[in-house]
């Protein structure tokens, strides 16, 4: 008997919103506003690889934490897809089903590396 694997490739659509950068910029400026927006990116992107170190770890008890905070960060960004996947993953670790987590963990990172991609030339990218 041969088992058959088949590969999946998921596919999200990312949903930005340009108008929270937007306001950023004309309020501020372009050169102060491009220092806060890539100091927040680089934000973002270090507290993604501090949960995936507590994840790999297996320490989810503070993950709920950061993931609230991630969320709220890439909200004021204007990253949609990317903060309505940390609230799913809140979700997920505060019911306990961790089968759950592990999916929206893996998407949580796809859409990650999307979000923030330092050249993204559009909106609503698919992944």
């Amino acid at each position: 008997m041969s088992a058959n694997v088949m590969e999946l490739r998921p596919k999200d659509r990312v949903q930005q919103d340009a108008e929270p950068i937007a306001l950023i910029y004309r309020s501020m400026g372009t050169h102060a506003a491009e220092e806060v927006v890539n100091r927040a990116l680089s934000e973002l992107a270090l507290t993604v690889s501090g949960l995936s170190k507590l994840a790999r770890c297996g320490e989810l008890a503070d993950m709920v934490r950061q993931l609230r905070r991630l969320e709220r960060m890439a909200v004021q960004l204007g990253l949609v897809s990317f903060g309505a996947v940390a609230l799913d993953a809140q979700d997920c670790l505060q019911r306990d089903d961790m089968t759950a987590f592990s999916a929206v963990w893996a998407r949580l990172i796809r859409v990650a590396e999307v979000s923030l991609a330092t050249e993204k030339g559009t909106l609503d990218l698919q992944i």
